[in-house]
């Protein structure tokens, strides 16, 4: 029975959970996708265990805050004056903003709360500080390296 290995193109299933069990990502509506190990398209950790799998299996594999989208950092969370953000639309908790940053960056901000006189922002990733567990399942090795 053939296996993925390095240089493979294969097809996979795949739900995403957090440690207290909310599904943050999946396959279920997408469809399955296609990845070529080694190329590093997806977490070091699940190319290592896609690397040996046969068509069918399934495998569940963690990966940690620090590997994943890295630790939740309080100095990410900024307050900013109301009179700095756009006055067509009046902020709400879930609004995203983008932010340029002094290197020329942008960052990707989420208003948490809405106050008077400002409104407090979160440039965390949603899943920062969070471990995932993913479920995988090989479905199919397309090009075989």
């Amino acid at each position: 029975m053939q296996t993925a290995k390095t240089g493979d193109t294969v097809v996979i299933d795949f739900v995403v959970r957090t440690n207290d069990g909310r599904v943050v990502g999946n396959t279920e509506q997408s469809g399955p996708q296609t990845v070529k190990i080694g190329d590093a398209e997806v977490f070091p950790q699940i190319e290592a265990a896609l690397d040996g799998m046969v068509v069918g299996a399934v495998q569940m594999v963690t990966v940690a805050s620090d590997d994943a989208f890295g630790p939740r950092r309080e100095e990410m969370v900024i307050e900013i004056p109301r009179s700095s953000l756009p006055q067509e639309t009046a902020p709400q908790p879930g609004m995203q903003l983008t932010a340029s940053q002094p290197d020329g960056s942008t960052l990707n901000l989420v208003i948490t709360e809405v106050g008077e006189e400002a409104v407090t922002a979160d440039g965390n990733h949603p899943l920062a500080g969070e471990d995932l567990q993913f479920g995988l399942t090989l479905v199919e090795i397309k090009d075989a390296a």
